[in-house]
């Protein structure tokens, strides 16, 4: 007997499926990358993400599934490059935010035709970039106590 998606709540009375909590944390993990690596690696990253994605993806969400990895991370990436030289948490909260929307707008129109389910998406997503945040604060920190950026 085939099952569905498995939900969380993402609010009181708002559910997502599970699968949108590891989008916000994707969309987070590619600027750390970028931060460490570069801009090309993380490119490269996005890339071979969106690869995974279509041959993980069930065949019926192949293209929505790639699509929406390809265009939200390259959209986080476009947001996160100028905005992070300035500070790193706003360059986060930003690109996070066009990537968890770009990436919800894009899958429900693709796989479902519809945006009923929009609310739920971005409201988990935007969980998980929020819950990255004082990791990212800690991490500035001991980056300018090591001298590896400028405070």
């Amino acid at each position: 007997m085939p099952r569905g998606p498995c939900l969380v709540p993402v609010l009181p009375g708002l559910s997502a499926p599970s699968g949108v909590l590891m989008v916000g944390v994707a969309l987070v993990l590619r600027d750390l990358v970028q931060r460490r690596l570069g801009v090309l690696v993380a490119a490269a990253a996005v890339l071979v993400g969106a690869l995974l994605s279509a041959f993980l993806a069930p065949p019926a969400l192949v293209i929505a599934s790639a699509a929406a990895f390809l265009v939200s991370e390259m959209a986080d990436l476009a947001v996160y490059t100028p905005l992070a030289r300035r500070r790193m948490v706003t360059a986060v909260l930003a690109s996070g935010l066009v990537g968890l929307v770009v990436d919800s707008l894009l899958f429900l129109w693709l796989a479902f035709g519809s945006l009923d389910f929009l609310a739920g998406q971005v409201v988990g997503k935007a969980w998980m970039v929020l819950l990255s945040i004082p990791f990212m604060l800690w991490l500035r920190r001991r980056d300018e106590r090591l001298g590896l950026v400028a405070a």
